[in-house]
C-alpha cells in the first residue's frame, strides 16, 4: 500500500491505529514531507503472523523490489527456525537430536547460541527449549487447558541445560541429553527474521524503512528532516488504544503480551506466554513489556525473559545480558 499525504497533514487517533500490525502501529506521516519520496509498505502473513515492511523511497517499483527481498528473507529465516515442518533445521533437530546429534545450518547454530545465553542469563526464565509445554498448551487452539499432569512433567526442568550445541565445524551440531527437549524458538526466532529483513533493505539500499513483524519491529533510519519513527504501543486491555508512544531510530523495539495470543477458560485468560518453572502460561500483574535494544533478536529475547517481572527485577536483569537492551 502507497501513501502520499501533504506535509501540513497530521494523522487522526484512527488513522495512526489502522497503520500498524501487531503490538505495535506506526505514525508515517511525519516521515512524508519529502517532495518525492513517500512510504510504501506491504503486509503479508509469515511466521505464523502478520508483517509488514515498509520503505521511504522515491521510485515504487525500485521500494516494492526492496520489499520483496525482505519477505523473502523473512520467508527463509522461517523455514530454518519454525517447529511446525519436519524438514527445518529446528523440526529435524526435535524429531532426532535424542538419539544422534544433528547438523543445522550455522546459521540456526548461532540463534540457538543467543537463546541458550539468554536462558543462563535469565536463570531459566527464558527455555527454547520448552516446545513440548508449548505444543501442549497450543493456545490457538485449544479452548481448555491440558491435563495438570502432562503439564507439570515438563515444570521446572531447566531444560535448555539438556541441549548440546557444537559450533565448531562449518556446520552447527545439536544433541538433546533429555528426551524431553523440544526446541521452540517463538522467543527470538521472529526478532531473527526482522533483523534478516533488515539486513536485506540495506542490502538493497535502503536508509529509512521499517519491519514490524507482529509485534518485534525494527525502525530503519530517520526521516529526511531528521526526526525519529515514532511507534505507538498498543494498549494490552484496550488494543485498539494506544497506552504509549516512543520515538525510534536505527533501533529494535519487542513487545511480549498475553492479549497477543490466548483463549479464555472458567473465567481465566491462559496465554502463550509459558513460566517455565510451571510449564504453563505465566501468572501475572503485569500484561505487556516492551523492550528497546540494537537488534531485534536482543529485543525479542529479552522481552519475553522479563515479561511478569516487576520493573527493578527486570531491568536488573536487561544489566546482566550486556545487550545494550532497556525497558521502555
Amino acid at each position: 500500500m502507497e501513501q502520499d499525504n501533504s506535509p501540513e497533514r497530521h494523522p487522526t487517533r484512527r488513522e495512526v491505529i489502522a497503520l500498524g500490525v501487531g503490538a505495535f502501529v506506526v505514525s508515517a506521516v511525519p516521515f512524508l514531507r519529502a517532495r518525492r519520496s513517500r512510504l510504501i509498505r506491504r503486509t503479508v502473513p509469515v511466521m505464523g503472523t502478520l508483517a509488514e515492511v515498509g520503505v521511504v523511497h522515491a521510485h515504487p517499483a525500485y521500494a516494492h523490489a526492496a520489499i520483496d527481498a525482505a519477505f523473502a528473507e523473512l520467508r527463509r529465516t522461517e523455514r530454518l527456525l519454525t517447529r511446525f515442518t519436519a524438514t527445518s533445521d529446528v523440526g529435524r533437530a526435535n524429531a532426532s537430536a535424542a538419539r544422534d546429534a544433528v547438523a543445522v545450518s550455522d546459521e540456526t547454530g548461532f540463534v540457538l547460541a543467543n537463546a541458550l545465553q539468554w536462558a543462563e542469563t535469565s536463570d531459566g526464565r527464558f527455555d527454547p527449549c520448552l516446545g513440548g509445554a508449548a505444543a501442549l498448551w497450543d493456545v490457538e487452539h485449544r479452548s481448555a487447558p491440558p491435563a495438570a499432569g502432562d503439564v507439570g512433567r515438563l515444570a521446572g526442568r531447566a531444560l535448555y541445560r539438556e541441549l548440546d550445541l557444537d559450533r565448531s565445524g562449518t556446520m552447527a551440531r545439536v544433541r538433546f541429553t533429555d528426551p524431553d527437549v523440544a526446541i521452540d524458538l517463538g522467543g527470538i526466532g521472529k526478532g531473527y527474521g526482522v533483523d534478516r529483513a533488515v539486513a536485506a533493505l540495506r542490502e538493497w539500499g535502503i536508509r529509512r524503512g521499517l519491519v514490524n513483524v507482529g509485534g518485534d519491529l525494527y525502525a530503519l533510519g530517520t526521516s529526511e528532516d531528521g526526526d525519529a519513527w515514532t511507534v505507538g504501543i498498543r494498549s494490552p486491555e484496550n488494543p485498539g488504544m494506544l497506552s504509549g508512544k516512543i520515538r525510534v531510530s536505527d533501533a529494535a523495539v519487542a513487545t511480549s503480551g498475553d492479549y497477543l495470543r490466548a483463549f479464555r477458560y472458567g473465567g481465566r485468560v491462559y496465554h502463550h506466554l509459558l513460566d517455565p518453572s510451571t510449564g504453563a502460561p505465566r501468572v501475572t500483574a503485569v500484561h505487556s513489556v516492551t523492550v528497546r535494544g540494537p537488534s531485534c533478536l536482543a529485543a525479542d529475547a529479552a522481552a519475553t525473559a522479563v515479561f511478569g517481572l516487576p520493573g527493578v527485577a527486570a531491568e536488573a536483569l536487561l544489566r546482566r545480558s550486556r545487550e545494550g537492551v532497556e525497558v521502555v
